[in-house]
């Protein structure tokens, strides 16, 4: 058996340089794209593309366990783990520089392709959107040409890493080399700290990081929202059950849930908005910013809900939106009577399926722009969005809207409906316990039970608990607020004695639908069954 080579000191110091060398030249390239983009389209910047086109590409299954387990941070997951994965990549070849650097400049060159690739296929960028991309390319490439030949790691320019057959042992090395081998050392940690700073700096001022910590607070903050033609009600205080943990009636705007398939905010001024209604109608409609604040505004309190949340889960919310009719404006269009549906579209590119008696029927469907008092934030959808009760937002709830399409379901289809979800999407009857919170120890006497339940378009007209797996008790209801908007109740379990007890809940909407026990995925129209948590009795 022959003996066993350990690689020296001096192989490993080359050896992780190397895949340094690459991760620091990937984050120069990313980094400059990045900054690079914020003068161009959101989705020049390569992380961007290449996220949204993940979130596009990714099967619904997939998505909606993203969603399950990591709610409304799904998008900053998927941005880390692209991370991650991108720098496993650079390490490699970072690594194929030590032995071949021309193939190693080559491969990142051909990843930079992809990405470029990535970039001019969003419906939103166009050729000149490249740039960012093109321009961090080059920049990385040199990068990695230098670190690698400061490193001492590349083939051509690197000392012997180990001594050859035949030749003198390492005792035989003279002073003199080890002492050549230090300012080549510090050269290559000083050039890597400067690579490093140089990134980490371009990707804080970049898109992507932006796309996370800033909003289009200027142009928000310029629209001055006028008084509404039609405000909506007080909310009178026997709608609230003032209990700690149950969830406010209307919900603040920075608590507001966010699911949607952009991961960078878009952005899209008032001024540059509009909004284009055509397709199965009469007459064509466009309205502009100016037209919109003409017209005579409605306020409506309205319950939200993402089809992705679980039972129990916290993915709805009840805001005060502002907005005008859909009806007002699909009646200037005139749909044609073969006209069935409403394709939404985004600035994005992102489309729902809405069907057309949702939009014109006497439910407040609203293009809104404003929410809880305030102009939509960004990430809401600014400046316009569709707000439609009792439908998922997958089909209904479209933000930065700028197009109507009025056609028909057996000739168009939407973005969540090519990936298997439902046409038409109606919100089913749903409840929700908020305290006491799942395995929560509680204090021995009478304890507290409430929450929240829904069924927009009818609904509550009761909700019920059962106790360690007893008889059905029902709930004492806090006032309805509208069919439209959650409704919270409460039920007090009298003298609860020490030890683990179990509580489940369900709701009856006023058609004298229940809420169903049978537990069923999301896909294709939302999970269903009925939420039960475990406490415990101190």
């Amino acid at each position: 058996m022959g003996p066993v080579h350990r690689p020296t000191a001096g192989q490993l110091r080359r050896f992780f340089a190397a895949a340094i060398s690459g991760i620091v030249a990937a984050g120069i390239f990313i980094g400059i794209a990045d900054l690079l983009a914020r003068f161009f389209a959101p989705a020049s910047s390569p992380l961007i593309a290449l996220g949204n086109s993940v979130i596009e590409l990714a099967p619904p299954a997939v998505q909606d366990v993203a969603i399950s387990i990591f709610g409304s941070s799904n998008k900053l997951v998927l941005v880390l783990g692209m991370g991650i994965g991108g720098a496993v990549l650079a390490a490699g070849i970072g690594l194929l520089a030590r032995r071949r650097l021309g193939l190693a400049c080559g491969t990142f060159a051909a990843v930079a392709a992809v990405l470029l690739a990535t970039v001019v296929s969003r419906p939103e960028t166009s050729l000149s959107d490249l740039v960012p991309t093109a321009l961090g390319a080059v920049s990385g490439v040199a990068a990695l040409v230098v670190l690698i030949r400061a490193s001492g790691s590349s083939a051509s320019g690197s000392p012997a890493e180990s001594s050859a057959p035949g030749a003198s042992e390492p005792s035989q090395r003279n002073s003199v080399g080890e002492e050549d081998e230090r300012p080549s050392r510090r050269m290559f940690l000083t050039l890597t700290a400067a690579g490093t700073v140089a990134a980490a700096a371009s990707l804080s001022l970049g898109r992507s990081v932006g796309a996370f910590t800033r909003t289009a607070g200027a142009a928000i903050s310029e629209l001055v929202l006028p008084s509404p033609a039609v405000r909506a009600a007080a909310i009178p205080s026997e709608a609230i059950v003032d209990i700690d943990g149950v969830e406010p009636f209307i919900t603040p705007n920075d608590e507001f849930y966010r699911i949607d398939t952009a991961l960078a905010v878009p952005e899209l001024t008032p001024q540059e908005w509009s909004l284009r209604i055509h397709g199965l109608v009469e007459e064509e409609v466009t309205l502009d910013m100016p037209q919109l604040l003409d017209l005579p505004l409605e306020e409506h309190h309205i319950t939200l809900t993402c089809v992705s949340n679980p039972v129990g889960g916290d993915l709805l919310g009840t805001a005060t939106w502002l907005g005008y009719p859909v009806r007002e404006l699909l009646a200037q269009a005139r749909p044609l009577p073969e006209a069935d549906m409403v394709l939404s579209r985004s600035v994005d590119g992102f489309t729902a399926s809405t069907p057309l008696e949702a939009l014109t029927d006497s439910r407040d469907s609203l293009l809104a722009i404003g929410m809880n008092g305030d102009p939509l934030p960004a990430e809401h959808g600014f400046p316009a969005r569709l707000v439609v009760p009792g439908l998922y937002g997958y089909v209904s709830a479209t933000k930065w809207v700028i197009e109507l399409e009025v056609t028909r379901f057996d000739q168009d289809t939407a973005y969540w409906t090519d990936r298997g979800w439902d046409e038409k999407a109606p919100v089913l009857v749903s409840s929700r316990i908020d305290v006491p919170g799942s395995l929560e120890e509680v204090d021995s006497g009478d304890v507290v039970i409430a929450g929240s339940a829904w069924s927009q378009q009818e609904g509550i007209e009761k909700v019920e608990v059962r106790i360690d797996d007893g008889e059905w008790q029902e709930a004492e209801m806090a006032a309805e607020v509208s069919a439209d908007t959650w409704r919270q109740w409460r039920y007090v379990y009298a003298d609860a004695g020490s030890g683990r007890h179990s509580v489940t809940v369900r709701a009856t909407n006023a058609a004298g639908e229940t809420q169903t026990d049978e537990r069923r995925d999301p896909i294709p129209n939302a999970a269903t069954g009925q939420h039960r948590i475990e406490f415990r009795v101190s």
